[in-house]
């Protein structure tokens, strides 16, 4: 049985394929800072900085993937992000944040569902 590390792994592996496949060019995956981690840092062309969190479910009887991003966790990402854009001297280049929900089912195809511009944080303040 797969660890939820592994688990995370997997559904960051085919949300960077899916988004590949959209034209996407992926900078960095597990960037971290402080108790921040982005999960995927892409280039949307022509110059758009997409922090992407990744989220998977197995099971979504329950609740759907999405749902877990929550004002705790966009807090987090926001602060993340801030750090990211200025280590790496981006910080006047336009940025989004989007979400890839991921039901993985143990029978069956993983169905993705990807979420543009999903939230937008106030950078300047880190939340």
């Amino acid at each position: 049985m797969a660890t939820s590390v592994e688990k995370g792994k997997s559904a960051e592996d085919l949300a960077c394929a899916f988004l590949e496949a959209k034209g996407y060019i992926i900078f960095d995956r597990n960037y971290r800072f402080e108790k921040a981690e982005i999960d995927i840092v892409a280039l949307f062309p022509p110059a758009e900085i997409v922090f992407i969190e990744v989220k998977s479910r197995k099971n979504i009887t329950w609740t759907y993937p999405e749902a877990a991003v929550d004002a705790n966790k966009i807090r987090l990402i926001a602060h993340g992000a801030d750090s990211y854009l200025y280590e790496k001297k981006l910080t006047t280049v336009p940025v989004r944040f989007d979400v890839v929900a991921i039901h993985m089912p143990d029978n069956g195809e993983p169905v993705i569902a990807h979420f543009e511009d999903a939230f937008r944080p106030d950078l300047s303040t880190g939340f």
